[in-house]
C-alpha cells in the first residue's frame, strides 16, 4: 500500500489523512519489530485521525500476532464496513478462523477475498483455501487451490511448496 491509497479515502482534510498515513507507517514498522504494544497504539492513533481499512485490518494483524483472534477479526469485520472491496480483511478473518480451528466458517471469508476489486495480494486466498481443504482431506479440491494460487502468482513459493508436498504425498 502507498500513500495515494490512504490520501483518496473517505472525506477529510488533506493535513489529517497525511498525519494518518505518518502514523501507520510508523505503527507498522513498531509491528515488524515485534514491538506491539507501540503497534496497537500508533494504529489506533492513525484511525483516531482518519480511519481506513488498512489501519483496521493491520491493526487486526497485529492482535493477531497477540494471540487475540476476537480482537483482530472485529478490527478486520471494521475494515469491511468501511471498504467492502478491500480483499485483505476477508482472508485475513479466514486465516484467524483457520488458527481457531474453525475450518468450514473460514471458507466463505476466503471466496470473498477472491471476489474482492481491491487486493494486492489475490493469491492468498487461494493458499489459504487449499490449506483448509487439505486440512478437510479433501484432496483434489486442496490441489486445485493450490493450482489456482500459482496461476495468479507463479513466484509464491508457499504455493509451490504446498502443492508438491501434497501431491508427493499422494503418490
Amino acid at each position: 500500500m502507498d500513500v495515494q491509497d490512504f490520501l483518496t479515502q473517505g472525506d477529510g482534510r488533506e493535513e489529517d489523512k497525511r498525519e494518518a498515513w505518518c502514523l501507520f507507517q510508523q505503527a507498522y514498522e513498531r509491528q515488524m519489530k515485534n514491538e506491539l504494544e507501540e503497534a496497537v497504539s500508533l494504529y489506533r492513533q492513525s484511525l483516531s485521525v482518519h480511519p481506513t481499512a488498512e489501519a483496521h485490518t493491520f491493526l487486526g494483524w497485529t492482535y493477531s500476532f497477540m494471540g487475540r483472534l476476537d480482537d483482530a477479526i472485529d478490527e478486520c469485520r471494521m475494515a469491511i464496513a468501511r471498504d467492502p472491496d478491500f480483499g485483505n480483511p476477508y482472508n485475513d478473518i479466514g486465516a484467524y478462523l483457520i488458527e481457531k480451528g474453525q475450518f468450514d466458517e473460514a471458507i466463505p471469508w476466503f471466496q470473498k477475498a477472491m471476489q474482492a476489486r481491491r487486493y494486492e495480494s489475490p493469491a492468498f486466498p487461494h493458499l489459504n483455501l487449499g490449506r483448509v481443504y487439505e486440512k478437510k482431506g479433501q484432496w483434489t479440491d486442496a490441489i486445485e487451490a493450490y493450482k489456482q494460487a500459482l496461476l495468479l502468482n507463479p513466484d509464491y513459493v508457499l504455493a509451490k511448496k504446498s502443492l508438491g508436498r501434497l501431491i508427493s504425498s499422494l503418490n
